[in-house]
């Protein structure tokens, strides 16, 4: 089997597209989120929801910072993007049975958002598991999964901030807080 390099030489303006997409928009979370702090905190859903687009954007940077790191045998590569996607699976179906267990703000835990989430980060297992054995479409399998994710993050990210929006107003758009 070839070194990951020249596997990957092709991938290389994907890796850094994608790597920098998301390094940038966990920026941008993170800062909308900490101006509206109370409102990620009053309800679990939002907590989780922010733990998981964060994590989510974490995820997809540490996948391309690994495809980007030379010298390193494909199936260290295919080990690494496993591990990672593993756990961001995991931190993902958690927040999910967090929100569901602490009932708040059940609205915005649709069936879609659940379900496709998961679909992305299962996207991402196959991709690294099809590396692993040798397949070397399960870069491109990967690829997809995180272009999916990509999208996901961002419209749940977006449902955030409207999400907290909805939480510090009340009926009549009137602030609740100070």
């Amino acid at each position: 089997m070839p070194p990951a390099e020249t596997i990957l030489e092709p991938w290389n303006n994907f890796f850094i597209l994608v790597g920098t997409g998301s390094a940038t928009l966990a920026g941008l979370v993170f800062v909308a989120l900490t101006i509206n702090l109370r409102g990620v905190a009053r309800g679990a859903t939002h907590r989780y929801r922010a733990i998981n687009m964060l994590t989510g954007f974490a995820c997809i940077f540490i996948v391309s910072a690994f495809a980007l790191m030379g010298h390193q045998p494909l199936v260290a590569l295919a080990i690494e993007w496993l591990v990672v996607s593993a756990l961001g699976t995991v931190i993902n179906s958690t927040g999910f049975i967090q929100a569901f267990r602490l009932h708040s703000s059940l609205y915005a835990l649709g069936v879609v958002r659940i379900v496709g989430g998961s679909l992305c980060y299962f996207g991402l297992i196959v991709g690294s598991t099809m590396v692993l054995v040798g397949d070397e479409v399960g870069i491109n399998v990967l690829a997809i999964a995180l272009i999916a994710t990509f999208v996901y993050l961002i419209s749940g990210s977006w449902l955030l901030i409207l999400g907290t929006i909805h939480t510090t107003e009340g009926d009549d758009g009137a602030s609740l807080t100070p």
